[in-house]
C-alpha cells in the first residue's frame, strides 16, 4: 500500500473537538481521487478472496468506502444508522459512550445466515460503535464477520481491539 498518498492527503486538526485531541479528518482522503483509489484498491486486496456478500457501512463516513468497495467486490451494502433514519422495521443495538448511551440499527431483513459480512467505518478509537455494530450483525448469525477501518488510533487506544470477539477479524489501513 502507498501510505504516502494517504498520509499526504490526511488532514489532522489539533485540539479538535477538545483540547488534546488530534482529529484525523478522512474527508480530505475522500476528495482526493488518488487517495480514494488507493483506499479502494487496498481494501479490495484485503477482501477479494473472503467471499464478502454484504458490507455494512457505519453512519456516516463509513458509507463512503463501503459503497466503493461493495461495487468493487460485487457485494451488497447495508446502512447502519442512528434510530429513526431507516424506513422499515429494524433491529437495534444500544451501547455506552463516554457521556451516555447511543443506539444503532439496521433493517430487519438486511442479513441472512448465508451472508459473509464486512463492517466498515472510518476510524477505530474506543471501538464502541463498531463493537455494537458487530453485536447487531451477529444477531443474524451470518457465516463470518470482518471489520475494517481506514485509520486505527492504536497508540491512544491500545486496548480497543480487545473488546471484539476472537472470531472477528479486524484490519486497518493506517495505524497511529
Amino acid at each position: 500500500m502507498n501510505n504516502k498518498i494517504l498520509l499526504d492527503n490526511l488532514r489532522c486538526i489539533p485540539d479538535w473537538p477538545i483540547k488534546g485531541v488530534n482529529f484525523r479528518d478522512v474527508t480530505t482522503l475522500f476528495k482526493s481521487p488518488e487517495a480514494l483509489h488507493e483506499i479502494t484498491e487496498e481494501m479490495y486486496e484485503l477482501y477479494k478472496d473472503k467471499g464478502i456478500t454484504k458490507i455494512v457501512g457505519i453512519e456516516s463516513r463509513g458509507f463512503v468506502m463501503s459503497s466503493a468497495l461493495a461495487l468493487r467486490l460485487g457485494a451488497g451494502i447495508i446502512l447502519c444508522r442512528k434510530p429513526g433514519k431507516l424506513p422499515c422495521e429494524t433491529v437495534q443495538e444500544s451501547y455506552a459512550k463516554e457521556y451516555g448511551m447511543d443506539t444503532i440499527e439496521i433493517h430487519k431483513d438486511a442479513i441472512s445466515e448465508n451472508d459473509i459480512i464486512l463492517l466498515h467505518d472510518d476510524l477505530l478509537a474506543t471501538g464502541g460503535t463498531m463493537k455494537a455494530a458487530c453485536n447487531l450483525v451477529k444477531k443474524f448469525h451470518p457465516k463470518k464477520v470482518y471489520c475494517n477501518f481506514i485509520i486505527e488510533l492504536h497508540e491512544e487506544f491500545p486496548n480497543s481491539r480487545k473488546s471484539f470477539d476472537d472470531d472477528v477479524e479486524i484490519s486497518s489501513l493506517l495505524k497511529f
